[in-house]
């Protein structure tokens, strides 16, 4: 049997993602694994190991990770928030206005995408200090409230809305901000909402910043949390840093399998204009 040339590739590009699934899956297959299982199973994968709930009882009690959770709840709401206002207000006027260096702030803008974040932790830290905000959730928080990314993929979305309901509502007598309010951002929902679990997952997971500017378990998000819980030379076990590593990775697995359609289909809606 010969195969055509297009079938073959189709057979190859296949397995090779396949192949690549199951290594990326592998290391959550084993945490899953050892969080559910005796610490006597940690290398011994036999089907008929009993399951137990212990490790996470013991991780959540070894460590404050309500504490933890707290702190970056609150941390990824108060950086949502201010992404949300700043990137909102920002999008509508590089969609809408005519002003003149429209198209160079907003190519300044872009350039932010360039800039990685961990160039400038020295100078947000001499910021943070010369503010007494060391060691505070909005310190963390702070460097963040504006994104390059939000203002473009918003840009992207308000720029897909007709004109003729922009000025649909101009005449009903709704000013700029009313527009905005009641026309574009009910239109760019899905966009938001894909924005609001990137955000979030990014900042969830955010730690080299976290790590430099807090010091006290008033402030240290999860990510910084797990870490130290499972530096700590203690003999900890696998099984127990695995369950910590499930409860607080949990989340942002649960919300991505809720809305992952939501979030696809706003990034293919977001085409470049």
């Amino acid at each position: 049997m010969s195969w055509s040339g297009p079938t073959l590739d189709r057979v190859l590009n296949t397995a090779a993602a396949w192949t690549l699934a199951l290594l990326w899956i592998l290391p959550l297959a084993y945490a899953i694994w050892t969080a559910f299982h005796p610490a006597a199973y940690e290398a011994r994968f036999v089907l008929t190991a009993p399951l137990t709930m212990d490790n996470f009882a013991k991780a959540w009690s070894a460590a404050p990770f309500a504490r933890y959770f707290l702190n970056t709840f609150v941390l990824v709401s108060l950086i949502l928030a201010g992404q949300f206002f700043l990137c909102t207000l920002a999008a509508y006027a590089f969609a809408r206005f005519e002003f003149p260096g429209r198209s160079l702030l907003f190519s300044l803008v872009l350039l932010q995408l360039l800039v990685m974040p961990d160039i400038l932790i020295v100078e947000n830290y001499k910021t943070m200090r010369l503010l007494d905000l060391v060691d505070t959730i909005p310190a963390i928080a702070l460097p963040y409230l504006a994104s390059g990314f939000g203002i473009f993929l918003l840009r992207q979305t308000f720029m897909t809305i007709p004109k003729e309901l922009d000025e649909a509502a101009r005449i009903e007598g709704a000013s700029f901000l009313g527009v905005l309010w009641r026309v574009y951002i009910p239109l760019a929902k899905p966009t938001y909402l894909a924005y609001g679990l990137v955000s979030v997952s990014h900042h969830w997971n955010n730690f080299l910043w976290p790590l430099i500017v807090t010091n006290s378990v008033d402030t240290r998000p999860v990510t910084v949390g797990l870490s130290i819980f499972s530096a700590i030379d203690s003999g900890v076990e696998w099984s127990v840093i695995n369950a910590a590593t499930l409860m607080t990775s949990g989340p942002l697995l649960i919300a991505f399998l809720l809305f992952q359609r939501q979030f696809v289909q706003s990034f293919m809606r977001a085409g470049i204009k």
